[in-house]
C-alpha cells in the first residue's frame, strides 16, 4: 500500500488539476503498471528502421543502450503484417516480418535482458487484417471471425458489437466486447511475455476501443510498464496556452481513467506547448494558471510518459512519418526539459544514434544527471521563471534547469553541470 505522504502527494496533484476533472474525477488510487519511477525509455526504433533490420539493430547496440541508462526500449509491433512497420498485423503468432526473423527477435529481446533493460512490445489491438483477405483470421483464428468484428465496420459484414472508439478504415476493427477477442489478446499476450521476453506493453491507437479493455489485458498479463499512444486532436486555437489547452489534457485523464487508472500516457500536451515554446520564444506556456507545468506531467506525472518525437511525429533517417516534428534546432532544449521533469521520459532512436555525436553526448549526459539527483516520475517541481526569453526551473530541490536564450542562474550555491544551445542544467 501506499504510504500516507503518497496518497496526499497524488491527491494534491487531483486537487490541482480540479478544474480538468470535475466531470470524470475517481479517488485516486496506487497507479499499476507505471514501472519503478526512475525509468527512461528509448524508443528503439523509426519509420525506416525495418529497411536495416530493426531486431539485429537493437541487439548489435544493446551496450549502447545499457550504457546510456535506458531502462526499457520500445520495439514496433512483432508479428507478421501488411505493412512494412507491423500496423496492420495478421498472424499475430507468426514473428517473421519485415523487421527481422523470430530467431532475431528472441536475440534483441535477450539482448535487452541480459543487461536489466525491460524491452517493451508494440501491442496493435485495435485491428487486424486478414491472413489473405478481409477478415479470414488466423494464427490465431477467433470462435467466430464474422463476430470478431464490429458491425459497424466497413468490411460490412462483421456481427460484433458496434465499436467501443473511433473506426481505422485499413484493418479490421476488432469488438473488444466480444469474449474471444479478449482471450485470444490476453492469451497472445502473455505468450509474449512469458516465451518471448516482454516485460511490458505500448498500446497503439487507444483511441480506437475503450481504455477499459487496456486495463483488462493489462490485469490479465501483469506488465512492468504500460503506456497508451492517446492523441488528442487540437481543436481550435493552435496556438492557444494556459487553460486554454485544459480540454487536451483533459482527454489524456480521461482515458486514463477508463482504464481503471492501469496505464500511463504519452504527454502529448507537453509535446505541443514544449515546441511551441522553444520554436516562438514563448516560454511563458510551460506555467499553467496554477504555476505547475503546463502538460499532463502537472496533473499526474507518475502517469506520464513525456517525449520529443516518435515515428509518427517526427523525422525519420531517409524520410518518414514526419507529421508534427520538434524543430531541430531546439532538440537540445526539448531533451534539456523532459530529462530533468518529472514523468517518464522517452527518447527518440535517431535522436540518439543518427542525429550526431553531440546531441548523443549531451542526453546522455542529462539521463546520467537524472539518475544522479534521483528525479523520478513523481519529483517536486518549483517553477522559478516563465517568460517570453527562458524558463527556469528547480527538480527534487536538488536539480536546476534553464532553457531559452535569456539569462538566469540559481545562484552561487550552485555548480554548472551541463549545458548547451540554449539550455543549462546545475546541482546542488
Amino acid at each position: 500500500m501506499m504510504r500516507v505522504r503518497e496518497i496526499k502527494r497524488v491527491l494534491l496533484l487531483f486537487i490541482v488539476c480540479s478544474a480538468l476533472l470535475l466531470s470524470t474525477l475517481i479517488t485516486p488510487v496506487e497507479a499499476a503498471y507505471s514501472g519503478s519511477g526512475s525509468d527512461v525509455i528509448l524508443q528503439g526504433f523509426h519509420w525506416n528502421s525495418w529497411k536495416y533490420g530493426t531486431w539485429n539493430s537493437i541487439k548489435n547496440n544493446a551496450d549502447a543502450i545499457n550504457d546510456a541508462g535506458f531502462t526499457m526500449v520500445w520495439l514496433p509491433p512483432v508479428s507478421a503484417s501488411a505493412d512494412d512497420n507491423g500496423y496492420l498485423p495478421s498472424e499475430w503468432y507468426n514473428l517473421n516480418s519485415k523487421r527481422g526473423s523470430e530467431s532475431e527477435l528472441r536475440a534483441a529481446v535477450t539482448a535487452l535482458n541480459n543487461r536489466g533493460i525491460k524491452p517493451i512490445a508494440d501491442i496493435v489491438i485495435n485491428h487486424r487484417v486478414g491472413t489473405t483477405n478481409w477478415a479470414d483470421f488466423s494464427n490465431p483464428a477467433f470462435d467466430d471471425n464474422n463476430h470478431a468484428v464490429t458491425n459497424d465496420d466497413e468490411w460490412g459484414q462483421g456481427t460484433g458489437n458496434a465499436d467501443t472508439g473511433g473506426g481505422y478504415a485499413a484493418g479490421r476493427d476488432l469488438d473488444h466486447t466480444y469474449y474471444s477477442v479478449q482471450s485470444r489478446i490476453e492469451n497472445w499476450m502473455n505468450w509474449l511475455k512469458t516465451d518471448i521476453g516482454f516485460k511490458g506493453w505500448r498500446y497503439d491507437y487507444v483511441k480506437g476501443y475503450s481504455g477499459y479493455y487496456n486495463g483488462i489485458y493489462n490485469d490479465a498479463t501483469s506488465p512492468y510498464f504500460s503506456v497508451g499512444e492517446y492523441w488528442p486532436d487540437i481543436t481550435g486555437d493552435y496556438y492557444a496556452s494556459g487553460d486554454n489547452v485544459n480540454y487536451h489534457k483533459q482527454q489524456l485523464m480521461d482515458w486514463i481513467n477508463a482504464t481503471g487508472q492501469k496505464s500511463t500516457a504519452f504527454d502529448f500536451t507537453t509535446k505541443w506547448q514544449l515546441m511551441l515554446a522553444t520554436s516562438r520564444s514563448e516560454y511563458w506556456r510551460l506555467r499553467d494558471s496554477s504555476g505547475n507545468p503546463i502538460g499532463a506531467i502537472g496533473c499526474w506525472p507518475e502517469m506520464s510518459v513525456t517525449f520529443i518525437d516518435n515515428h509518427d511525429t517526427g523525422a525519420s533517417p531517409e524520410g518518414g512519418q514526419d507529421l508534427w516534428a520538434f524543430d531541430n534546432n531546439h532538440l537540445e532544449e526539448g531533451y534539456a526539459y523532459i530529462l530533468t521533469h518529472p514523468g517518464t521520459p522517452c527518447v527518440y532512436w535517431p535522436h540518439y544514434f543518427d542525429w550526431g555525436n553531440d546531441l548523443q553526448s549531451k542526453i546522455k549526459t542529462l539521463i546520467n544527471l537524472r539518475k544522479e539527483q534521483g528525479i523520478t516520475s513523481t519529483s517536486p517541481v518549483s517553477i522559478q521563471v516563465a517568460d517570453g526569453s527562458k524558463y527556469a526551473a528547480i527538480i527534487n530541490n536538488s536539480l536546476a534547469v534553464k532553457i531559452g536564450p535569456g539569462d538566469w542562474s540559481p545562484g552561487s550555491a550552485w555548480t554548472l553541470r551541463a549545458s548547451g544551445n540554449k539550455w543549462a542544467v546545475w546541482t546542488q
